[in-house]
C-alpha cells in the first residue's frame, strides 16, 4: 500500500478544505514545490494533487504550479480537478504528471471514460469516486449525481478503468477515520480494481486498518493530518513499507 501525501491547490496556494466546502479552507502556503520536496525527503514516493479551482469551475487553473512540482520532483504524481475533456487531460499529462483523475465527467459519460482509457492508457487514467451517504458527488462535490459509489465503480471498471480514488466526503478533513463500511462495499463491487482510499485518515491505527484490508487497497491519501501534525509522514511510510 502506497502513501500519497496530498497537495490541494486553490488560487495558487496550498490549501485544505473540510468536507470539500470552499468556505472551510485553511491555507498552508504558496510554494507547492517545497511542500513536495519535504514529502520526498520524508520518504514519500507518491503524491496526490488536486486543482481545486479546476474542480469547482471545470477549467484547469493551477497547471503552472503542477508543472513546477513535476519538473522539480521525482515523485509519482496523480492530478485531479477539472479533467472534463480530452484536451484537459492531454494538457495535464503534458506537465509531467503520471496519472490524472477523472471525476465529474465519469459520472456524466461512460463513453468518455472508455475513450480516454483507450487514448491515453489505463495506467494514465484513474476515476475519482467522491461520495456522501453513498451517493457520488460532482463538480467539486457541489452536485449529487444519479450514481451510488458501487454502481459507478462497476460501470467505469467495465470501461477499462483499473484504479479508483475513493473519497468519503463526510470524513474528509475531519480526522474521524475512513468509512470502512463504504470501502468494503466498493471492494466487493469491483474485486479486481485497485482502490486508493481518501478521507478521514488521522492516526496510525487508521492506516493499519486500511493496510489490513489487503492488496486491493493500493494506497491511501493523507492531507490535513500531515499539515496539522497529527501524523508523521516518515513514520506512516515505515509502518506500511518497512525497510
Amino acid at each position: 500500500m502506497h502513501i500519497f501525501p496530498a497537495i490541494d491547490l486553490r488560487g495558487g496556494k496550498v490549501v485544505r478544505l473540510e468536507q470539500g466546502r470552499a468556505e472551510a479552507q485553511t491555507i498552508y502556503g504558496d510554494d507547492p514545490v517545497s511542500v513536495a520536496a519535504g514529502f520526498y525527503a520524508a520518504g514519500a514516493r507518491y503524491l496526490h494533487m488536486v486543482d481545486l479551482d479546476g474542480a469547482f469551475t471545470g477549467k484547469l487553473t493551477n497547471l503552472r504550479l503542477v508543472r513546477a512540482v513535476a519538473e522539480a520532483s521525482p515523485l509519482f504524481i496523480e492530478l485531479g480537478g477539472g479533467m472534463r475533456t480530452e484536451e484537459a487531460i492531454a494538457e495535464a499529462l503534458e506537465t509531467g504528471v503520471d496519472r490524472v483523475v477523472v471525476g465529474t465527467r465519469a459520472c456524466e459519460s461512460l463513453p468518455f471514460v472508455r475513450t480516454v482509457v483507450e487514448k491515453f492508457g489505463a495506467e494514465k487514467i484513474a476515476v475519482g469516486i467522491d461520495a456522501k451517504d453513498g451517493i457520488v458527488s460532482t463538480r467539486g462535490w457541489t452536485a449529487p449525481s444519479r450514481w451510488t459509489a458501487p454502481e459507478l465503480a462497476r460501470a467505469v471498471a467495465e470501461q477499462g478503468v483499473r484504479t479508483l480514488i475513493y473519497t468519503d466526503i463526510a470524513t474528509d478533513g475531519m480526522f474521524t477515520g475512513p468509512n470502512f463500511t463504504a470501502l468494503g462495499e466498493l471492494m466487493a463491487a469491483v474485486p479486481k480494481t485497485r482502490i486508493i482510499a481518501s478521507g478521514g485518515v488521522a492516526t496510525r491505527e487508521h492506516v493499519r486498518k486500511l493496510h489490513a484490508l489487503g492488496n486491493q487497497i493500493g494506497g491511501v491519501i493523507i492531507g490535513k493530518a500531515l499539515y496539522d501534525g497529527k501524523l508523521n509522514l516518515a513514520d506512516v511510510i515505515k509502518q506500511v513499507q518497512p525497510a
